[in-house]
């Protein structure tokens, strides 16, 4: 190490803090181990100095070979040199800071002033976590430096994990310090500004509000914790929660305790009292809808009862001056003798000056090319002139008329080809229109050029030859047709196509008037003399460089020599050159030139820069120029600059220069500056800065307001109201000297350029219009004007103005830079909930480091929070190269902001704070106690609408099969009231009639069952069990068979032999892990005596995979059921009463809770006639079920139901659809099934994998005409877009739109509705989100914002003979068996017991009519309650959080919500490519927070197929998210949401 030798009690006290500090880091994981001996040695660097042989690191300044050599890594910044001199120099420069115009000592010292202030904390802030490969860099061009990408980064994730590790320790301390911590910074404190964002905890935890969640999410993230999870706070689950297998979770989320909701139910809308005549209540009923509020209502945005309006603060500074009083420009003289327009002057000087020069333009390496003279340019543009009326098209039909406009598209390296073209339309009187010379279909701003030129009608472009060679051609030579463009005719105006005009055609030269010259992407006169010799950097197509360089130049015979901005990049000294050379007495630049001379003046020791009158500076309204001008007057002082020359002005597209500052005379005081509180700026009002140092603007002027001109200070929002005096305004202006209109918008013109400024009562205060200028600023002493920044980069969050350019000078301040590139910064702002959000997009480096990265990014929230007093919404930093730019270089701030709301910026790092900036939120809302029983609407704690007393199904009356009873039997299995007497009848009456058919992938049948051959095998099982299971009447036996027939047998030989059925889902053979101990879980819940089993399964429960799992050696006996004896049972077991059990009923709920239900014989027989009634079921019926047979109604249909009503079941298992997608829906056309059965997933995998392939399955002959009903199986909600997708998708295979529907089942009764096909068809109806939330209906019309769809199921508290007993577990948890199974209403009549079954939903009634001719009442299922997420006080489904993510963006494939100690996490599954994932994070944020009013904690980006899906097609959102928190999901990145 470096400190060989040295005595470290002997070093002073600060430095020993320093070490000790660097010694902290290290051991923290937040700084290298190289960076650490870095820095250590530099610290000692002094003090070991003297020792001999001490071999030290280099410190800091040492260069990296790869910075020395790079081609200027930003576009912006000068490119490699030619002289060696420079290049040498260059290597001293910071690599590639591009046009400085931020830099500013003072202000980057009061960025470091703020941030010392949180120096002594670390960075609390988590560290997104990331996969490796979405490190992705950019296509690196030329001017990026070789990619020396961090080698750190291994090291980095190490660290990270050491420092997690580190921060675990720390954090686990006492399980009282979790929920302390959980609970005091829950995500509601939201408006707790910047403490959320900003207080960094020390090691030892504190009491502020600190982002301790966030941090845990990180550690937890990284950390596998056995039995520490967090206490889930946001729903009411027992605490005990911790590891999922050793602790029978029967009883787990089952205490509802408070979290019980209202139940809600609509009526009719129609007061019974309401005395209203009967015609109109006959009216009333037959309205079709219940009475909603009018479309008008709805559709006005209800932002007012959301949003929380945050109060005006007191101490706001207020404008106290006097009204402005409009300014006047000196006035204009009138020089006699002068040429009344352009076009006249350059007659004027072609004919009596040919030879004087008018422009000199400059080749790449900074030489003059070619100089062209008064005389030339006029005599060519006579050419071009004639050449475009004369000369194309035919003498009839001329392709151009005078008026029309012509595009001119000329590259900046070409200023003479550019000046002849644009002089010559003005001799023919066309309008030239100069654009950028397109690079590619997609450059940015295309399209918006696109429409400027269609809508300018412009259909012909002239250009260059080489111009014309370089534009990006189509394979067979054309010009490729530009994104948006219209299309357009390419003229070439080299001189040797041009023809010479014949002596009797002469231009027609105007007097002074005011057609329009010229139209401009985006002309005063100066006061210039005759004769000089101007330098300009500026591009000459717009702006000054257009005014200034091209049009005032030749108004005054000029000699103009142009730099072009390749020539720049090569030689920034190059137009000082130029000025010293040609003894220039003006000059046109932008601080960007400045700078970069200054930068490169070294290279040039004799120059000589007296000769300058004027050094105009371009973008000298910007406030950041200051500092620019400073200090290129230090550098060249010693070269002859006057500091008097220096002549800042304010421009804008509109009213062109608006004030210029004259050269002062030799010796008079210079300007004063402004030196003002970025707060008073902030509110609009002008205060000097006297207490923050840290939060100072200093502005200088940009002198006085142009000659003739006529200026005031408008408010920029509303109605133009002059400003007072201490007040900031958009500049307004009258002047002859200025733009007319915005070529063809005439309602944006009246708004822009005929402003009639008003006063505080609103009255004009006179006739004379004014142009809007877009700068915004105020009027100084001495008529001075003062500009403070632009409209467009302004930024209006919670009512107070920020400049894009201050928070850019502020980022840039932050050290290091060396993360980003100082040149390509963008800063937005986007509207997210009612208000704007800042958005700062930046260049990454490509050899930064993720760490430093992070750390800049950190540094710059908490030095905007602090300097700005804003909090910023988003930090995305993308790889080198990869955002939009303008032809010179600049970031494109429009498509940038286009890109980030589309996801199309491919961000590699992203910081996202919703929490310190969303400060609108509504509060949270406090929890009613209220318990109100059926009803339809709650209003407060009262009850609105008519009760409804509760939907009543079909009678069950004892039904009549007619075919058996046409052929005598007597006895009926619908009297029997067991169905082991039932299938004994079917043996005995109808042994040959096919009950079961199992079909395999190819649609071939491999097993099928009549109903003799179903006995007979039922009684080989109880023979064996009564033989060998030594059990004793009504113990439970384990079914654990794959899907299929032997799992019925199974059934009924249990049922024979008196003992109760269990059906298991098998273990996957290739995921034991997982699934076996759920089995496990089930055996031993059920206390089951016995499993029956098939070989392979007994083989896999026994095998040494399955050891690794569960402990085998305990399970209860095994018996196979392969190879059975053939023996009939002594006898068979009849149950005395209907009341015993017939089997339990394990399942998984979704929100990972293992429950079982006691079925009775008689609830089974009840379901089962149900069922018949409700789907008209008989023994010639064939009926198709592709489901899982092991729980719910998939259970009931699959094993029970044929048995009872004697119809033929083909079953399909759904296995079966992954090898061959077609086999259900073949099945079905190929059997002409009427009726079938199936769940979500198999529709699912339906839509997905066989919706682009319906003509194929057309040509092979399959037609679903046949279906009458398709019922969809589920335990949730409807899932209305994918049945209707699928209805639409299939329609052409004949699927009748009817026929889809869906069935509703729960725990308590496995089926609550099924919609038959006897009943009306499903509805649907829109109801409001917002009220849902609140657990009241509100009925919307459909297209209302916030409204969801809803499709009906049928009824909720369940009263019916088929209800479950009760729950089986081993804790008799006699509460919530009481609490969902015997229920008593808190109204009406008390006596009946009713069962809970933890779904929200209502009952509507509607004007359809049932079987009986009663109108049909509706039941619509909002959602499981257990899945319900308590959030801010309301209740969230997350199937509509999750709705919204998945429409956020197109890579989206599926996405899940769960909350993790108050904090919402989103997991989304990424389709496309991992250079997309962090694309998707601002979406997400935004749309929760738009259409739920929710701030997302976290975001996880995954792999497809990483949500865990159960076989009914639901997600297993628990899991999911013990999953995320032991790190096992492999996310693609976690970003967690400061």
């Amino acid at each position: 190490m470096a400190d060989r030798g040295v005595d470290l009690s002997a070093l002073p006290k600060e430095v020993r803090d320093q070490l000790a500090e660097l010694d902290l880091e290290l051991s923290e994981g937040d700084i290298t181990q190289k960076g650490y001996e870095k820095k250590r040695a530099k610290l000692l660097a002094s003090y070991i100095s003297h020792l001999p042989n001490v071999d030290l690191p280099l410190p800091d300044v040492q260069l990296s070979p790869s910075r020395s050599a790079d081609p200027s890594p930003s576009p912006e910044a000068p490119g490699p040199s030619t002289s060696s001199a420079s290049r040498h120099h260059r290597s001293h420069r910071s690599g590639g800071a591009r046009d400085e115009r931020y830099r500013s000592d003072i202000h980057t010292e009061a960025v470091q002033a703020a941030l010392a202030k949180h120096k002594e904390e670390k960075m609390a802030l988590p560290m997104p976590t990331k996969r490796r490969s979405a490190f992705v860099q950019s296509p690196i061009d030329t001017c990026t430096p070789p990619d020396t990408s961090s080698a750190s980064e291994d090291e980095g994730s190490l660290r990270r994990k050491a420092a997690l590790s580190a921060a675990l320790a720390q954090t686990l301390q006492s399980p009282d310090y979790w929920i302390n911590r959980s609970v005091q910074s829950s995500s509601t404190s939201s408006s707790a500004s910047s403490t959320l964002s900003h207080g960094e905890p020390k090691t030892q935890p504190q009491p502020q509000p600190q982002p301790a969640v966030s941090l845990l999410a990180d550690v937890l993230a990284h950390t596998r914790i056995e039995n520490s999870v967090p206490p889930d706070v946001t729903s009411s689950a027992s605490q005990d929660r911790g590891s999922r297998v050793d602790l029978p979770p029967a009883v787990r989320g089952m205490s509802r305790g408070q979290s019980r909701s209202s139940m809600l139910d609509t009526a009719d809308g129609v007061p019974v009292s309401s005395r209203v005549s009967t015609k109109i209540q006959q009216l009333l009923n037959t309205l079709k809808r219940p009475k909603r509020p009018p479309l008008s209502e709805f559709f006005l945005d209800d932002s007012e009862e959301i949003v929380e309006v945050p109060q005006p603060d007191p101490n706001t500074p207020k404008p106290e001056g006097r009204q402005i009083i409009p300014v006047k420009g000196e006035p204009l003289g009138v020089v006699s003798n002068w040429p009344p327009a352009l076009q006249a002057a350059l007659a004027r000087w072609g004919a009596t000056q040919a030879k004087s020069p008018a422009l000199t333009a400059l080749d790449i390496t900074g030489k003059p090319l070619y100089t062209l003279t008064y005389g030339k340019l006029w005599s060519r543009s006579l050419k071009l002139a004639y050449t475009l009326l004369n000369k194309l098209g035919t003498k009839t039909e001329p392709v151009l008329q005078p008026g029309d406009r012509v595009a001119l598209v000329y590259p900046n390296s070409d200023p003479g080809m550019f000046w002849v073209a644009f002089y010559g339309c003005l001799l023919a009187e066309v309008i030239p229109v100069p654009i950028e010379v397109p690079l590619s279909r997609q450059d940015a701003g295309s399209q918006q050029i696109g429409f400027l030129l269609g809508s300018c009608g412009v259909s012909l472009a002239l250009t260059s030859e080489v111009c014309l060679k370089g534009l990006p051609k189509t394979q067979n030579g054309e010009i490729i047709q530009f994104k948006g463009w219209p299309r357009m005719k390419w003229v070439v105006t080299d001189t040797k196509y041009l023809t010479k005009p014949s002596k009797d055609w002469q231009p027609h030269i105007p007097t002074a008037n005011t057609d329009t010259a010229y139209i401009e992407v985006g002309s005063s006169i100066l006061s210039l003399v005759n004769w000089e010799t101007l330098v300009n950097v500026l591009d000459c197509k717009k702006d000054m460089g257009l005014w200034h360089g091209v049009l005032t130049s030749v108004m005054n015979r000029i000699h103009t020599i142009t730099v072009p901005y390749a020539v720049m990049k090569a030689c920034p000294m190059s137009w000082v050159q130029r000025v010293h050379i040609h003894k220039a007495r003006v000059a046109l630049v932008k601080c960007r030139d400045l700078h970069w001379a200054m930068m490169a003046h070294k290279e040039q020791k004799d120059i000589n820069l007296s000769s300058i009158r004027m050094l105009i500076v371009a973008d000298g309204a910007n406030p950041w120029s200051v500092s620019s001008c400073d200090a290129f007057l230090n550098v060249f002082q010693s070269h002859g600059l006057k500091p008097e020359v220096i002549c800042p002005c304010a421009t804008s597209p509109e009213a062109l220069t608006v004030a210029i500052r004259r050269p002062g005379a030799r010796g008079a005081p210079l300007p004063a500056r402004a030196i003002l509180s970025m707060g008073g700026l902030s509110h609009g009002v002008i205060r000097v800065n006297t207490e923050d140092k840290n939060s100072a603007l200093t502005v200088q002027d940009v002198g006085h307001i142009m000659p003739g001109a006529l200026m005031c200070i408008v408010k920029p929002e509303g109605s133009p109201q002059l400003c007072k005096t201490d007040e900031i305004g958009e500049i307004v202006i009258n002047s002859r000297a200025g733009g007319t209109m915005y070529y063809g918008l005439p309602g944006v013109t009246k708004t822009t350029f005929e402003v009639i400024p008003v006063n505080q009562a609103g009255a004009p205060v006179g006739e004379i219009p004014f142009t809007r200028t877009g700068l915004l600023g105020f009027v100084g002493p001495g008529s001075l004007v003062f500009v403070v920044g632009k409209i467009e980069g302004l930024l209006m969050v919670s009512g107070r103005r920020h400049n894009a350019d201050d928070l850019v000078a502020t980022a840039l301040a932050v050290e290091p830079v060396k993360t980003v590139y100082r040149g390509r910064i963008a800063v937005f702002s986007v509207t997210v909930f009612y208000d704007e959000r800042i958005v700062i997009v930046a260049e990454q480096r490509p050899d930064a480091s993720e760490e430093d990265s992070f750390q800049w990014m950190s540094r710059v929230l908490q030095a905007i929070d602090s300097i700005h007093q804003v909090g910023l919404y988003c930090l995305a930093l993308v790889p080198a190269n990869t955002l939009p730019k303008t032809p010179l270089g600049g970031i494109h701030i429009c498509e940038t902001k286009q890109n980030f709301l589309e996801g199309n910026l491919h961000p590699c790092n992203i910081l996202m704070c919703p929490h310190t900036c969303v400060t609108n939120l509504p509060k949270p809302r406090q929890k009613q106690p209220v318990d109100v029983g059926p009803a339809s609407m709650l209003v407060g704690n009262l009850v609105a609408g008519k009760r409804i007393a509760q939907a009543i199904g079909r009678e069950l009356g004892v039904v009549e099969d007619q075919d058996l009873i046409r052929k005598r039997f007597l006895s009926l299995p619908f009297q029997h009231q067991f169905l082991s007497e039932a299938l004994q009848w079917r043996a005995q009456m109808d042994p040959d009639h096919v009950l079961y058919v199992l079909l395999n992938a190819k649609g071939v049948a491999v097993c099928t069952a009549t109903c003799a051959q179903l006995h007979k095998r039922a009684e080989k099982i109880t023979a064996t069990l009564m033989e060998r299971g030594g059990l004793n009447t009504g113990d439970n036996v384990v079914l654990l068979y794959p899907p299929g027939i032997d799992l019925i047998a199974a059934f009924y030989g249990c049922l024979y032999a008196g003992v109760v059925p269990v059906t298991v889902r098998p273990p996957h053979p290739q995921n034991l892990a997982a699934t076996l101990p759920t089995v496990r879980m089930i055996i031993d819940v059920s206390k089951a005596a016995c499993i029956l089993t098939t070989q392979p399964l007994m083989r896999i429960l026994r095998s040494r995979e399955a050891a690794a799992s569960v402990n085998v050696k305990t399970w209860p006996t095994i018996i196979d059921t392969d190879d059975l004896p053939r023996k009939r049972p002594p006898h068979i077991y009849k149950p005395p009463t209907a009341e015993m059990l017939a089997y339990l009923d394990f399942s998984v709920s979704t929100t990972g809770m293992l429950t079982g239900v006691k079925m009775s014989h008689a609830a089974v027989s009840t379901l089962c006639r149900s069922i018949k009634l409700q789907c008209e079921l008989y023994s010639s019926r064939q009926v198709a079920i592709c489901l899982d047979p092991y729980c719910g109604l998939g259970f009931v249909l699959w094993c029970l139901s044929s048995v009872y009503s004697g119809h033929q079941s083909i079953l399909i298992p759904p296995l079966e659809l992954e090898s061959s997608l077609p086999v259900w829906l073949s099945t079905l056309s190929q059997y002409k099934i009427r009726d079938t059965f199936c769940s979500y997933s198999v529709m699912e995998l339906c839509t997905k994998g066989l919706g682009t392939q319906t003509e194929m399955l057309k040509a092979r002959g399959l037609n679903l005409s046949c279906v009458r009903s398709c019922v969809v199986i589920a335990e949730e909600r409807p899932r209305l877009a994918l049945t209707q997708s699928f209805s639409k998708l299939f329609k052409d295979l004949g699927l009748s739109p009817r026929a889809v529907s869906t069935a509703f089942g729960s725990r308590v009764n496995l089926a609550i509705c099924l919609q038959g096909t006897a009943g009306p068809d499903p509805s649907t109806v829109y109801v409001d989100m917002k009220s849902l939330r609140h657990d009241r209906v509100r009925l919307v019309e459909r297209g209302a914002p916030q409204s969801l769809p809803l499709m009906e199921s049928g009824t909720i508290w369940v009263n019916s003979p088929h209800n479950a007993s009760g729950y089986y577990t081993i804790y008799g948890e006699e509460s919530l068996q009481a609490d969902h199974f015997n229920t008593r209403l808190s109204f009406g009549e008390p006596q009946t017991l009713w069962a809970r079954t933890s779904y929200l939903g209502f009952i509507k009634r509607t004007e359809l009519l049932d079987a009986s001719g009663d109108r049909h009442d509706a039941l619509f299922v909002v959602g499981s309650l257990d899945e319900t997420l308590e959030l801010r006080g309301l209740r969230y489904h997350p199937i509509d959080i999750e709705t919204s993510v998945s429409r956020a963006h197109r890579s989206i494939a599926e996405s899940a919500v769960f909350t993790w100690t108050n904090l919402l996490v989103v997991v989304a599954e990424l389709s496309g490519s991992e250079q997309e994932a962090l694309d998707l994070v601002p979406l997400v944020t935004n749309v929760v927070l738009e259409e739920h009013h929710l701030i997302v904690g976290v975001v996880v980006i995954v792999d497809p197929g990483v949500i865990p899906i159960n076989s009914r097609g639901e997600k297993q959102r628990m899991h999911l998210r013990d999953s995320f928190l032991a790190d096992q999901l492999d996310p693609i990145y976690v970003a967690y949401n400061m």
